[in-house]
């Protein structure tokens, strides 16, 4: 017995495939909506990881900590700042590159991780170059030479005199090897003819304490010091950079001072590892630039010896190159190697 075979009519056949197309059509426009719904999730859509390169207390960590409560506001996320010292920047942004990539784990540190260690390293960790993209500038800093209260001279011709006297018998500290600290101090000591101790340290802010407490004789330190300075614990001698602070007007430059080009001035940056999404990038960019551009925030640098720099990335990315080549150049007449 044949099974039996149900015909439908012809206009009862139309009307189900036009049904049929109809369902397909709005299946298809379904997957389309999702798919674009997940593809458009505003970004940020958990909170923001800032990893600091330098310890708490440092100039870095300042500036991330004056910013967050504001990013925080803006990103309609929590905006979550961890510290990771060591290796002038790269221990910090070898967390991030080496973490999950989710697009939102970023890394602060002084640009000496692109303009420096790639020449002071014999194995970087990673490539700056294609590991890394820059999102924003942070700002530009002076950095100051700063004596124990102890030390005898007052003045910087004084303490070049003082260290020619008591050759091989001075110390002094920076935020580790090849950080813009111990730069400067080299120029120092290359210009000046004299001879000093290194001792490098995982950031500025426990080089800037052994000062302080009289282990150490001296360092080149951001003006997270300036405190210090005011209350007497602190002697500031002059300032490594092409200029004048407003801060301490009286305080000479190097080159016034007939020693030599004595500039070490520090760029700060924010930085993400390559595959963080163009939309993440500009949107924290920008953000980090009304920031910047802000009266309070500049004043609050300023107050620190820092200049905010609300760039765009071409401008942040050129400013690097030029550095490059100023410090890279130091890195191999000094010889300067890792810790």
């Amino acid at each position: 017995m044949k099974p039996h075979t149900m015909t439908l009519p012809m206009p009862t056949r139309r009307r189900a495939s036009t049904a049929l197309l109809a369902l397909a059509v709005v299946a298809a426009t379904l997957g389309t909506a999702t798919t674009a719904a997940w593809g458009q999730t505003a970004w940020p859509s958990k909170p923001v990881r800032l990893v600091v390169a330098f310890p708490p207390g440092g100039l870095a960590d300042v500036m991330a900590r004056l910013l967050q409560p504001q990013l925080t506001e803006a990103m309609g996320q929590p905006v979550v700042i961890e510290n990771r010292g060591g290796a002038n920047g790269n221990v910090a942004a070898d967390a991030v590159i080496r973490g999950t990539p989710d697009g939102h784990s970023f890394v602060i540190s002084s640009t000496g991780i692109e303009s420096v260690n790639p020449f002071m390293y014999a194995r970087m960790p990673f490539n700056p170059g294609k590991d890394l993209v820059h999102v924003a500038l942070l700002a530009n800093s002076q950095l100051f030479l700063v004596t124990r209260p102890t030390l005898p001279p007052s003045t910087l011709k004084a303490f070049v005199a003082y260290a020619k006297a008591n050759p091989g018998q001075l110390s002094y500290g920076s935020a580790g090897s090849g950080s813009t600290p111990h730069l400067a101090g080299e120029l120092f000591k290359q210009y000046a003819g004299i001879f000093a101790t290194h001792l490098p340290y995982r950031g500025a802010a426990p080089a800037l304490q052994d000062v302080l407490a009289g282990q150490i004789d001296f360092a080149f330190v951001p003006g997270t010091a300036f405190a210090y300075v005011k209350s007497g614990k602190l002697k500031l001698l002059a300032v490594a950079s092409p200029k004048r602070t407003d801060n301490y007007p009286g305080a000479p430059t190097f080159l016034e001072e007939g020693i030599g080009p004595v500039f070490a001035d520090t760029l700060f940056g924010i930085y993400a590892p390559t595959g963080t999404s163009p939309e993440a990038v500009t949107r924290l960019n920008r953000e980090v630039n009304k920031l910047l551009a802000s009266a309070t925030i500049k004043a609050r640098f300023a107050d620190l010896g820092a200049e905010a720099m609300p760039l765009s990335l071409t401008e942040f990315k050129a400013l690097v190159a030029e550095e490059t080549k100023v410090f890279s150049g130091v890195v191999n007449a000094r010889r300067i190697a890792p810790d």
